[in-house]
């Protein structure tokens, strides 16, 4: 028994979508990305509405019809809008400055930190304590800015180091005199 979902995906104009028996392209403004479609899951295409079937009501297969769902729809986010997110550096002295292609974060280490840009990943820096990373690839987007912050997380008594924007970091109280 198949199961159409029941969120239709809207494509914007724009946007090509080109969907194999065994892989989802799509293709925008802003790059191009592609997934593989795991077994037991069917992608169709009606004019610019894509739906996702499953071939059973088994729970792997319920997993993973949201899982492909959700994936063609960021996707299609990402070519033509992209994702970013936004780290925030906390701490006197500290710093992030633009180097050639990437960025270079002086965090009260011994030495200044040089990251690199990957392929498809674009860092700005409006100020010195911000850095915003930017890209089409959600999942690639996260892990950059994850990687970034695990150099200098926020320690929780004085809330210095690398934090995404708006993150609350639970503070403790230090130590007192007695």
């Amino acid at each position: 028994m198949s199961r159409i979902g029941k969120m239709p995906i809207n494509v914007p104009v724009g946007v090509e979508v080109n969907i194999e028996p065994t892989e989802v392209r799509v293709k925008g403004p802003k790059g191009q990305l592609s997934e593989k479609i795991p077994h037991g899951i069917k992608v169709m295409k009606d004019d610019n509405i894509i739906t996702v079937q499953r071939q059973s009501e088994s729970k792997l297969h319920r997993s993973l019809h949201g899982l492909m769902r959700t994936l063609i729809s960021n996707m299609i986010t990402g070519v033509s809008e992209g994702f970013s997110k936004t780290l925030e550096i906390v701490g006197v002295g500290y710093r992030a400055t633009r180097k050639g292609d990437g960025i270079e974060l002086a965090i009260g280490l011994s030495h200044p930190v040089a990251i690199k840009r990957p392929e498809g990943i674009e860092f700005e820096v409006p100020t010195p304590n911000k850095i915003v990373i930017r890209g089409s690839d959600k999942q690639m987007v996260g892990e950059v800015a994850a990687n970034i912050r695990r150099i200098r997380p926020p320690e929780p008594y004085k809330g210095k180091g690398i934090k995404y924007e708006g993150e609350y970091i639970r503070r403790k109280v230090g130590k007192t005199a007695k």
